[in-house]
């Protein structure tokens, strides 16, 4: 809904204490929803295009640990088979490797972990196949030089934007941009404790996107805005890549006071 206000701002000091009396004999309003009243993900299956990269099997890894039904999809559905496998040999049940298309036909939610470079061209090829589907970016626009990591900007404003724009049949969000492909994909790592930044158009979705970063034992899943404001997120990897390289780190991010 451009223009309009978005779901979760804040409510004016002025209105606190307010919100279940009556103005000037107005049907009195309900109180707030709790933001962390969230719906139960348990049953989804989850879809990971890019499943056979570092942070899409890492991604697949942790939510089939949590107990998730993953599919894991790659171009080649036999690479797919041999990450599902390799997983299966991690103690993890669950995992299944297909294709992307019928990666994303068989799947309720589907998490892009592709690189930047084929960002725009595997999801023009799945258009059909994502129609309907509740479709999570986690893909961040990042060069390299000499001086390091830098953001790149897309011409629609962001990788998310981007993915809204070729994907008109599909809920886009935004979420998972900030997490150590190396963490995920120990299994010696109990917990990951670190925030994950959840954008997106409707609440019911993005509820849905915390719920799911919740499984993930030490994660919370946190409302950060709509999907306008998905640039500055997916650029904070840049950051977070000096920080590590510095500190010989796998930094990650915790919003405090909530």
């Amino acid at each position: 809904m451009p223009g309009g206000s978005p779901e979760r701002d804040p409510v004016p000091p002025s209105r606190v204490g307010s919100m279940t009396s009556t103005d000037s004999g107005s049907t009195p309003k309900p109180p707030a929803r709790d933001p962390w009243d969230l719906p139960d993900v348990s049953g989804l299956v989850v879809g990971v295009l890019g499943g056979t990269g570092d942070q899409g099997r890492g991604l697949a890894y942790r939510l089939a640990r949590a107990g998730q039904k993953v599919i894991i999809g790659s171009r080649v559905a036999e690479r797919a088979e041999t990450a599902a496998a390799g997983l299966a040999e991690m103690g993890v049940e669950g995992v299944e490797g297909l294709d992307n298309a019928a990666c994303a036909r068989s799947s309720d939610v589907v998490i892009v972990a592709v690189p930047w470079e084929g960002h725009a061209k595997t999801l023009e090829s799945l258009k059909d196949a994502l129609a309907g589907k509740l479709v999570i970016d986690c893909v961040n626009p990042i060069g390299f030089d000499k001086k390091g990591a830098y953001a790149i900007t897309p011409e629609e404003g962001s990788a998310a934007e981007q993915a809204v724009a070729l994907l008109p049949e599909s809920r886009v969000t935004a979420a998972f941009h900030h997490l150590s492909a190396v963490l995920l994909q120990d299994p010696s790592v109990e917990r990951i404790d670190t925030d994950v930044m959840v954008l997106g158009e409707a609440r019911a979705d993005t509820d849905l996107v915390q719920a799911l970063a919740a499984r993930i034992p030490g994660m919370r899943g946190i409302f950060a805005g709509r999907l306008r404001n998905a640039h500055q997120v997916e650029s904070l990897v840049a950051n977070l890549i000096s920080v590590n390289r510095r500190y010989k780190a796998h930094a990650g991010l915790r919003v405090t006071d909530i």
